[in-house]
């Protein structure tokens, strides 16, 4: 790229904040730019870019972690002339967004189609302190002595994990993880706004049943940027259909302090208040995963985390429509027909999705030895369809001949 970054007044700015060894917390650059290719980092193509400053045996560095669709890496670049380079070759990538917090203030930077540079600043109340342990990446975001995770039962009175409890910790932990990125990299592309004490972050958990995700979500995202949290005002809802677990869940809640309430009511019919900025969705069952992802839509919501179960209902009419040629194989038997039905329904939903103005990924959350259930929609509103997403969608589902429970719920006029 020109020499822009070092010229323009807000590249200036934004790369002083990063090089503020004493001040900054944390940095975040993600999306590309309009009309050109992927920011490529220690030669390969990554979607977002973390530094923060740590301290090291052999001194202060700054430390620089890309993430691309499958993992991270992490670089560390001892501060002076190494981490300037660091910093400025990766303002030369033509990422698209730049979210900057030093203990002071916070810079968003966001770069226009033309290639303009627009940077919005903002003061904190207050000042923060911020850790720089170089092992800070490696921690858990819940410690499993949170007392969260010890009102739900996942840890015990002594603040350990229980043996039994280790696979529902991990799934938790990611999908919080997943959360967490997922909301950073909305709040700098400017695709989900910013929140306030007056407005705060609205956040609903459909089928929530005993609340996990519900509560560690709230837990983590409101905790104070210095240890480790995101330091968001947020407002959470649980819906689900039981009586009982609304107000075992409000218990909990008035407990621990946390500023949720419980809504009784099926996912498809359960009202709020106002529409949620963002959706999740844990392993609901069949097609109540599409039930949660068409209110979703339905609500506008900017951001949209499900991971669906079981997929029934493709997988019994695969039983009774003939395969398209030459892919009989495929759901002749019965083992690979639920295999095949479980990829079919969720790239359905995927394309359905971009056709309503996501941008979708399909990822894996949590390893299978945990769960057998791992896989995860991430869909960021972005307001623009797919390229002709609809054609697609209709060849495939003429080809198998299924109809997607998701498809019937965004038809016009439902």
């Amino acid at each position: 790229m020109s020499g822009e970054p070092r010229d323009a007044e807000e590249w200036v700015r934004l790369r002083g904040a990063v090089l503020d060894a004493d001040r900054l917390v944390r940095a975040l650059a993600s999306g590309r730019r309009k009309g050109q290719s992927a920011p490529v980092v220690d030669g390969r193509e990554v979607r977002r870019v973390e530094a923060r400053v740590v301290d090291l045996r052999a001194g202060r560095h700054l430390q620089v972690t890309s993430y691309d669709a499958t993992q991270a890496r992490t670089t560390n670049h001892l501060l002076g002339d190494d981490a300037a380079a660091a910093v400025d070759a990766l303002l030369a990538q033509p990422f698209a967004n730049w979210h900057v917090d030093t203990t002071g203030e916070t810079l968003q930077l966001r770069v226009t189609k033309k290639g303009v540079p627009m940077l919005h600043a903002s003061a904190r109340d207050g000042e923060v302190e911020v850790s720089r342990e170089h092992d800070r990446a490696k921690a858990r975001l819940l410690a499993e002595d949170d007392p969260v995770l010890v009102a739900l039962g996942i840890s015990d009175a002594q603040g350990r994990v229980k043996p039994t409890r280790q696979a529902k910790y991990r799934q938790v932990e990611e999908f919080v993880r997943l959360l967490a990125a997922s909301l950073d990299e909305a709040l700098a592309q400017g695709h989900l706004r910013t929140p306030t004490v007056d407005d705060p972050l609205r956040i609903v958990d459909l089928g929530c049943g005993n609340a996990y995700l519900t509560f560690a979500a709230h837990r983590f995202l409101t905790a104070p940027v210095a240890e480790g949290g995101r330091g968001l005002p947020v407002r959470m809802t649980g819906v689900d259909v039981k009586q009982q677990s609304a107000d075992h869940n409000a218990q909990v809640a008035a407990s621990l302090g946390i500023d949720a309430d419980f809504v009784v009511g099926s996912i498809a019919d359960a009202a709020l208040e106002r529409a949620p900025d963002v959706v999740l969705a844990l392993h609901a069952c069949d097609t109540a995963t599409d039930d949660a992802l068409a209110r979703a839509v339905g609500w506008g919501a900017a951001l949209v985390l499900a991971a669906p179960c079981c997929h029934h209902d493709i997988a019994a009419q695969l039983r009774t429509a003939p395969a398209p040629a030459p892919y009989s194989m495929l759901t002749r038997h019965g083992i690979l027909r639920e295999r095949f039905a479980d990829t079919l329904t969720d790239a359905l939903r995927a394309s359905l999705l971009r056709r309503e103005g996501y941008r979708v990924d399909v990822v894996e959350f949590v390893e299978s030895a945990h769960t057998p259930r791992n896989t995860l929609l991430r869909a960021v509103r972005t307001g623009t369809a797919a390229d002709d997403p609809a054609r697609d969608y209709d060849d495939l589902i003429d080809a198998w001949g299924v109809r997607p429970r998701l498809g019937e719920l965004l038809q016009p006029g439902r």
